[in-house]
């Protein structure tokens, strides 16, 4: 299995946003600067293809990474939504799904605190990310059964997870 220090060829840690950034120009996912501390770039999943952005606090030495599915919360689907994220949430070690109160939007989201020297390492920077669109993957189903195929949180959870098992 190839590796992030395989592709960009460093084995040194380096800042987060400049790692990600090699990292997505490793894997030839477009990606732009939206900042000194930001980055976005687009991720294809296995579903659909995820707006990844990555905001950098130096002050904190935290970086927030989010996932967007480009999914949109409709009102009258909003409560089921919740419920959703709920159950999905209880089963996630790392990061959490929310709706983005601006624009009802799905994502996930998690904050990553690094050492005092704010460095990101490579093999660290491919795990975050991986992480981030397999969760974005798992999940997207549940999304879809309910938004479409106007099934409960808790049978959208379900078929979705019956049907992931059954591909692997």
């Amino acid at each position: 299995m190839r590796t992030v220090q395989d592709d960009i060829g460093q084995d040194d840690d380096a800042a987060p946003v400049e790692m990600l950034a090699s990292l997505f120009e490793a894997r030839d996912w477009p990606y732009e600067y939206i900042g000194e501390d930001e980055i976005s770039a687009e991720v294809k999943g296995s579903w659909t293809t995820y707006q990844f952005q990555a905001i950098w606090r130096p002050e904190d030495r935290v970086l927030q990474l989010l996932c967007l599915p480009e999914i949109r919360v409709t009102e009258p689907k909003r409560t089921a939504l919740y419920e959703a994220l709920a159950l999905i949430n209880e089963q996630l070690w790392l990061g959490h799904f929310d709706v983005w109160s601006n624009g009802g939007v799905i994502l996930y989201r998690h904050g990553l605190m690094l050492g005092d020297d704010g460095l990101l390492g490579p093999s660290q920077a491919q795990m975050i990310v991986e992480a981030a669109i397999e969760e974005c993957d798992r999940f997207y189903p549940v999304f879809q059964f309910i938004l479409w195929g106007d099934k409960t949180p808790a049978e959208a959870l379900a078929a979705a997870l019956v049907d992931a098992a059954g591909e692997a």
